[in-house]
C-alpha cells in the first residue's frame, strides 16, 4: 500500500527532491578557474572570429555543449553550461547539426556521464537545443557503411520528423587528400541544407566526425560556388598550456578509447617559432583543411591547426595548483572507469594500458582516491558488496549490504546522517516500510533481489520525510553530497549509478560483479 503510490505522492516526492537538490550547492575543491572571465573572453573569441566569413561560418563546437562535466571536474570552477550561454547570444542566427558515428550507433557507445547510448544522447540534445529556443537543422550520421542500427536511427529520426543525411568512410583518410577533395571523396556524402549563416557542428561525444563533417560542407559549398568559413571551438587539450599539464593529460585519459594523443602543433612551430598543444587528428587533417581552403578562396586563412581555434580556456585559470590536482583525481577515476568498460566488454586492453602510462606520466597511482580502499576494506570485513563516500572535509563514511537495503543506498543514507548530525542508530525509515516495498518487488514484479536500490530508498525517505522531521532533515543534506567522492567495491545496477551521478557524485566501481553470473541486469 505504501509503495502504490499515486501521482499526488509522485509529484510530491519529485518536489521536495527538486527542492533539497537546489537548496545549495557546496564546493568540494578550490577554485581555480573563474567563469565569469572565461564568458567574457570566449564571447569576444567568437564573434571576433565570426567577423572573418562574411557568408557562412561552420563552427565546430568539441566536447559537450550543455553538460560539460568533464571540464568542471577538471577546472574546479567552470559551469558545465558554459558553452551553451555564449551560443544563446547568436540563436537568432545559427543552427545546430548533430553528427554522431554510426559505429557508435552499432555499438551502443554509453556517454559515462549520463549513462546513456549516443543515440539516445542525440534525442536528448534535440530536445535539450529546442528547449532553449535553439533550431536544431540536422543530424548527420557519418562513417555510414550499411550498419543496420544506423538505419534503425534514420528511420527513427525521420519519423519524428528530424531531416537526416549520410557521410561515408573515405579510403586512405586523411593523408589522401586528391581523392578526399574530390568527387569521389567528400563529394559522395550528402550535402547537408542549412538555412543560417552560423552552423554549429556538434556531437554527443569525440570522435563522431564533426570536423570531417563541417569539411565536407566546404567541399559542397565550393562546388555550389559558395565561400565559407571554418573555425574550431575545442576545451581540450589546452593550446597555451604545457603538453604534460595534467589537465591535458586528464584529456587524454577521457579518450583513451579514441587513441588521441596531445602533441606539439608542428605547424604552429614552424609558423611562427611558438609552442602550441594540439592534438594528433587535427594536426593529421591540417593539410586536409589546407587543400580545401585554397580552392576556395586560393589560400587558406590559417597557418595551423591552433590558429582554427578560439579557445580562451588557459587564460581564465587563476589557480593552477588546485587544477593540477582536480585533473590527477579525474585521471584516476578514468582509469577505473576504463577497467569496468573493459569488465563490461565496452572497452580494450589498450585502453587501460594508456591510462596506466598517463598516470606514470603524471607521476599519481590509484592509490590517490581515499575512497577505494574503506570501500574495499568494508566489503571484506562484511563479504559483500560495500561502498564509500568522501564527505565535505574529507570525512569517509561507508555503508554495507543487508537483508533491507543493497550497499549504495545503504551508504547514501549514511552519509545523509552524518551530514544532518543524525545518529547511526536512528531508523530514517521504519523497516516496516521498506518489507512492503520488497514484497512488492519479489511477489508482483518479479524481481530476485528484494533488496532497496538508491532511487527507491528515497522515495521512501521523501514519504517519510512527510511526517518525520528527522527524515525531512536527512532529505535536506543532498544538496551536499554534490561534488563528494564516492566508490563501490562492485559494478552497480544502472539504476544506482545513475542517482549518484544525478546527485552530482564522482562515483567509480571495481572491476567486477557482486554475482558471477554472466548476464547482469
Amino acid at each position: 500500500m505504501i509503495w502504490d503510490m499515486d501521482k499526488h505522492w509522485v509529484n510530491a516526492y519529485r518536489a521536495r527532491l527538486t527542492q533539497c537538490l537546489l537548496e545549495g550547492e557546496r564546493e568540494m575543491t578550490k577554485i581555480g578557474f573563474d567563469n565569469d572571465q572565461y564568458l567574457k573572453m570566449q564571447s569576444a573569441r567568437i564573434m571576433e572570429r565570426i567577423e572573418k566569413f562574411d557568408n557562412k561560418l561552420y563552427l565546430e563546437f568539441g566536447g559537450k555543449l550543455f553538460d560539460d562535466f568533464h571540464a568542471a571536474r577538471v577546472l574546479p570552477g567552470f559551469a558545465p553550461d558554459s558553452k551553451i550561454r555564449m551560443l544563446l547570444n547568436l540563436k537568432d542566427m545559427a543552427e545546430i547539426v548533430i553528427v554522431i558515428n554510426a559505429a557508435d550507433i552499432e555499438k551502443n557507445k554509453v556517454r559515462g556521464d549520463l549513462g546513456i547510448t549516443y543515440d539516445l544522447d542525440v534525442l536528448r540534445l534535440i530536445d535539450a537545443f529546442r528547449g532553449i529556443g535553439l533550431y536544431v537543422g540536422s543530424v548527420v550520421i557519418a562513417q555510414y557503411s550499411g550498419q543496420p542500427a544506423a538505419d534503425a536511427f534514420k528511420r527513427h529520426l525521420v519519423g519524428l520528423g528530424v531531416n537526416v543525411y549520410l557521410h561515408y568512410p573515405i579510403a586512405g583518410y586523411p593523408a589522401n587528400v586528391p581523392l578526399i577533395v574530390s568527387d569521389d571523396g567528400y563529394g559522395r556524402n550528402e550535402y547537408i541544407e542549412t538555412t543560417r549563416p552560423l552552423v554549429v557542428i556538434t556531437a554527443p561525444g569525440p570522435g563522431s566526425g564533426k570536423m570531417a563533417t563541417c569539411l565536407s560542407q566546404l567541399y559542397h559549398e565550393y562546388k555550389r560556388g559558395k565561400k565559407s568559413g571554418y573555425a574550431k571551438f575545442e576545451t581540450f587539450p589546452i593550446w597555451n598550456l604545457p603538453l604534460k599539464h595534467p589537465v591535458n593529460l586528464a584529456y587524454e585519459a577521457a579518450t583513451a578509447d579514441l587513441n588521441d594523443v596531445n602533441m606539439i602543433d608542428p605547424f604552429h612551430l614552424e609558423a611562427y617559432g611558438e609552442t602550441t598543444v594540439n592534438y594528433n587528428r587535427d594536426v593529421e587533417v591540417f593539410p586536409v583543411l589546407n587543400a580545401i581552403f585554397q580552392k576556395i578562396a586560393g589560400e587558406s586563412p590559417y597557418k595551423s591547426p591552433t590558429d582554427m581555434g578560439v579557445n580562451m580556456a588557459g587564460y581564465c585559470i587563476v589557480d593552477d595548483e588546485a587544477v593540477r590536482e582536480a585533473s590527477a583525481d579525474e585521471i584516476v577515476r578514468r582509469y577505473y572507469q576504463a577497467l569496468c568498460d573493459r569488465r563490461t566488454g565496452r572497452a580494450e586492453d589498450t585502453a587501460v594500458t594508456k591510462i596506466e602510462y598517463i598516470m606514470n606520466q603524471a607521476g599519481i597511482s590509484a592509490d590517490r582516491r581515499a575512497v577505494v580502499a574503506p570501500a574495499l576494506k568494508r566489503a571484506e570485513e562484511t563479504g559483500m558488496p560495500a561502498a564509500a563516500i568522501e564527505l565535505p572535509g574529507g570525512e569517509i563514511v561507508t555503508g554495507k549490504t543487508t537483508s533491507l537495503l543493497g550497499a549504495s543506498a545503504a551508504t547514501l543514507l549514511n552519509a545523509l546522517k552524518r551530514l544532518g548530525g543524525i545518529h547511526h542508530d536512528i531508523h530514517l525509515i521504519s523497516p516496516i516500510v521498506i518489507e512492503p516495498i520488497q514484497k512488492l518487488k519479489t511477489e508482483r514484479l518479479g524481481n530476485h533481489n528484494p533488496r532497496l536500490h538508491s532511487d527507491e530508498i528515497l522515495i521512501a525517505l521523501s514519504i517519510s520525510a512527510a511526517t518525520n522531521p528527522t527524515a525531512e532533515l536527512a532529505l535536506r543534506q543532498l544538496a551536499k553530497l554534490r561534488g563528494c567522492e564516492a566508490h563501490s567495491s562492485v559494478i552497480l545496477a544502472q539504476v544506482d549509478n545513475s542517482i549518484y551521478r544525478k546527485l552530482g557524485m564522482n562515483l567509480t566501481c571495481e572491476p567486477r560483479y557482486q554475482t558471477k553470473k554472466l548476464y547482469h541486469k
